[in-house]
């Protein structure tokens, strides 16, 4: 019988299961009162389980929330690339993969910019950290897919623009003076900034 289809094994969906609880009780507290408000035994309680076998999952509250929205990114980003699939023009194109993570990442944005925040200084070797990251490279990517659709931008400077495209939202969505800005209008903010770095 071949590894991977062998059947799960009760400890694994015990695992599993915590997991689940786990994500469940952090996204949900953290929606209602942000990351800074919340406690870690108060995600413990929810997700009926003990303190410690939170810290087995995740050793501090900014690594919960990277597990929380890891999975919210992780959708954003699928949902641009998607839809950037069936736009021609460049700018478009990249304004499409960059929309979602926005609107992902302005669902509450103390949240959000606390991500963003775990994602620049947090501690690499810590998975959720490294997925995170590993999320950031994707988005590069997909961006710099579409800013060679036309042939007219070597694979290298697409993915030069690709990661000063991520700077921008990163900045735009992280930047004090936008906190009490609508996505229109950080959305905005970086098409303009994108539109002035794309060759005409």
């Amino acid at each position: 019988m071949a590894l991977s289809s062998q059947p799960v094994g009760r400890r694994e969906r015990n695992k599993q299961a915590k997991l689940e609880r786990i994500v469940a009780a952090a996204d949900e507290l953290f929606a209602q009162r942000g990351v800074d408000d919340v406690t870690t035994q108060e995600i413990a309680d929810k997700a009926d389980i003990g303190a410690g076998t939170l810290f087995l999952y995740a050793k501090t509250k900014g690594e919960l929330l990277l597990l929380v929205q890891n999975s919210t990114y992780a959708d954003a980003l699928e949902q641009g690339k998607r839809a950037a699939e069936s736009i021609t023009g460049p700018l478009d194109a990249v304004m499409a993969i960059v929309r979602p993570i926005v609107e992902c990442n302005r669902k509450q944005i103390d949240n959000g910019r606390t991500y963003l925040r775990e994602i620049v200084f947090g501690d690499p070797a810590e998975p959720h950290h490294r997925d995170a990251l590993g999320l950031t490279v994707q988005t590069e990517e997909a961006i710099a897919a579409v800013l060679q659709r036309d042939g007219r931008t070597s694979s290298g400077n697409a993915a030069t623009l690709a990661h000063i495209v991520s700077a921008i939202m990163f900045i735009s969505m992280a930047a004090t003076i936008n906190i009490a800005h609508p996505v229109d209008t950080i959305v905005q903010e970086i098409r303009d900034q994108v539109r002035a770095l794309l060759p005409e």
